[in-house]
């Protein structure tokens, strides 16, 4: 099953607040974050100015999530981008 754009901004945003919140990740999380916004990235659905400007933010922060030695710091360090992040997507396709 294909997910829309819809559906991968939603997952997106649910897996972002989740590490907000608990200040913890796992590398399959950082992984699929990534493989959520390359394809949104790809999606001509997504007419956002705003969002496509932050994705390869987000992705870049999948990237470094999935490499990095201390996942709480990591997710520490970008807490100020996560919530901006999460404010931004909803309103997306809401």
């Amino acid at each position: 099953m294909t997910l829309n754009a819809y559906n991968q901004l939603n997952l997106l945003s649910d897996l972002l607040s989740e590490q907000a919140e608990d200040c913890c990740g796992s590398i399959s999380e950082y992984q699929q974050i990534k493989r959520l916004v390359q394809s949104l990235m790809a999606n001509d659905a997504v007419d956002d100015a705003y969002l496509m400007q932050v994705l390869p933010e987000i992705y870049n922060y999948g990237r470094q999530g999935e490499i990095a030695q201390n996942l709480e710091q990591h997710i520490s360090t970008n807490q100020e981008n996560i919530n901006a992040w999460l404010q931004h997507i909803p309103t997306s396709y809401n």
